[in-house]
């Protein structure tokens, strides 16, 4: 993913998690998205972001 960070051996991006929150998507949306996410990868995003 040219370097970006991924969530766990995923090709999800932070930034494509991180975008669709800031689009107004819940957690649960996200989920139903991305089936191969969980809430703690979620969440790890968004500490990733804040740290």
């Amino acid at each position: 993913m040219g370097g970006l960070p991924c969530v766990r051996d995923t090709r999800v991006t932070a930034t494509a998690v991180l975008g669709q929150l800031a689009a107004g998507r819940s957690i649960e949306e996200l989920l139903d998205d991305y089936p191969y996410l969980d809430r703690e990868d979620v969440l790890a995003v968004l500490e990733f972001a804040a740290a």
